[in-house]
């Protein structure tokens, strides 16, 4: 039996509304995971020196507050590369997220799709795919012809 006393929620309480004085105000990407994903690697690639230095804000601040600025360059440097991507390799970055989000998000079942967006991506705005800590002299994965998967 319950004894009449009410549940306490916490939703929004810790939403601060007010905009922060001296962060510039930055749009949400507003992608989901499939696009987020098919360009992953090469967003890195586009935005390293943003992402570098937002980490290294993380790890020496204790307070998220005091990263917010360089979260938000991160923000904008997403934004910018996603309307590039959208003008120049819509039509293959469609194909290729469609793919992931049909597949379980798995990267081995869209090899051709990736292959051109890849494509698109390196002859349009000059970025390639690289996967980070590969080893060194080994083909990349996305770069096989016929990769075997175990």
């Amino acid at each position: 039996m319950s004894n009449g006393r009410e549940g306490i929620f916490v939703n929004g309480l810790w939403v601060e509304k007010e905009p922060l004085k001296g962060v510039p105000e930055v749009d949400e990407v507003g992608c989901t995971s499939a696009p987020l994903q098919s360009i992953s690697f090469h967003f890195g690639a586009a935005c390293k020196s943003y992402n570098e230095d937002y980490i290294l804000c993380k790890k020496e601040n204790g307070d998220p507050r005091d990263c917010l600025a360089e979260g938000r360059k991160v923000t904008r440097c997403a934004l910018d590369f996603i309307s590039k991507l959208k003008e120049n390799c819509d039509e293959s970055w469609t194909k290729h997220w469609q793919c992931l989000d049909m597949s379980n998000q798995r990267f081995q079942k869209c090899r051709k799709e990736e292959r051109q967006l890849n494509d698109c991506i390196f002859d349009k705005l000059g970025i390639s795919k690289n996967i980070p800590d590969y080893e060194p002299g080994q083909t990349q994965i996305h770069l096989k012809e016929n990769p075997m998967y175990k």
